[in-house]
């Protein structure tokens, strides 16, 4: 038998004690009429974002999403596929299944940047923009809070990259695990999160661009050498002149491109500036 102080008031509802012993307090709205499964997505998304839902912990069962969200199981259903979707929750089967907040990876992040630049076919021009004023900002934030083990760490693995292209046959395998490290290391410099998650998202979506420099016998060893500079001015705290070395690797980039494309206008496209840029060195 269940007695009325069973229940207590939780907002709008009156949720059964026994169920907040499994953690299961409704933490939702009524979803709003004429757009119930995006406001349930909304909300859901919301909780997990704050926190209310960690990684790892389960949805209330679909059951409860319709009693606390008053509506019926296909819109819940619906809610739930476009969360999966977004690669928030996945969804268990068997006994002991239902929806399971994912804790979200860089890798996700870094594949779905990847797959959107090459699908709406990015101006190369753009991207290397982007990548070139992000490198400025973490030259300058490595060189003030770069511990100094890193910053050697920096200059002999730029070595080892110099010394392996300047064999007669490199391994390019290794050279462009290289190069991902020295960046990520050259990212982790700043002591800032958010610049490695950065880095690593754009490893992904440009690496093919910089591969190119490696690709090119014209450009492979002087790109290394360039890395090499690049870490010394670093490691010896001349910021002026690490930024001028990174300004020279993407003017090398550029050209790169330009020589191996069957039109360099067409690359260039609506850029403004490609061509003053090419020749600012």
């Amino acid at each position: 038998m269940i007695f009325a102080f069973d229940f207590l008031k939780v907002g709008p509802f009156y949720w059964n004690k026994r169920n907040m012993k499994e953690n299961k307090i409704a933490i939702f709205n009524p979803a709003q009429v004429g757009r119930a499964g995006e406001d349930i997505a909304l909300q859901i998304e919301a909780a997990i974002v704050d926190g209310k839902i960690a990684p790892g912990r389960r949805l209330p069962s679909e059951r409860e999403l319709q009693s606390q969200f008053h509506t019926g199981r296909g819109v819940i259903r619906e809610a739930l596929g476009a969360l999966k979707q977004k690669g928030l929750i996945e969804i268990r089967k068997g006994a002991k299944g239902g929806a399971f907040v994912k804790q979200i990876e860089m890798r996700h992040v870094s594949e779905s940047l990847a797959l959107f630049l090459k699908q709406r076919a990015i101006n190369p021009y753009y991207l290397i923009e982007v990548r070139e004023s992000v490198d400025r900002t973490i030259t300058t934030l490595a060189i003030a809070r770069g511990a100094d083990e890193e910053k050697e760490q920096l200059v002999a693995g730029a070595q080892r990259l110099l010394e392996e292209l300047q064999k007669p046959e490199p391994d390019m395998v290794s050279v462009f695990e290289m190069d991902r490290d020295l960046n990520l290391l050259f990212a982790q410099m700043t002591q800032n999160p958010v610049f490695e998650w950065i880095m690593r998202a754009m490893q992904s979506g440009l690496g093919s661009h910089d591969h190119a420099l490696y690709t090119n016998p014209e450009y492979r060893e002087r790109t290394a050498a360039n890395w090499l500079n690049t870490a010394t001015g670093i490691a010896e705290g001349e910021p002026l002149r690490a930024l001028s070395v990174i300004g020279y690797h993407y003017v090398m980039l550029r050209n790169c491109l330009e020589s191996e494309s069957d039109s360099p206008q067409e690359l260039a496209g609506e850029f403004p500036e490609a061509k003053t840029q090419n020749n600012r060195f």
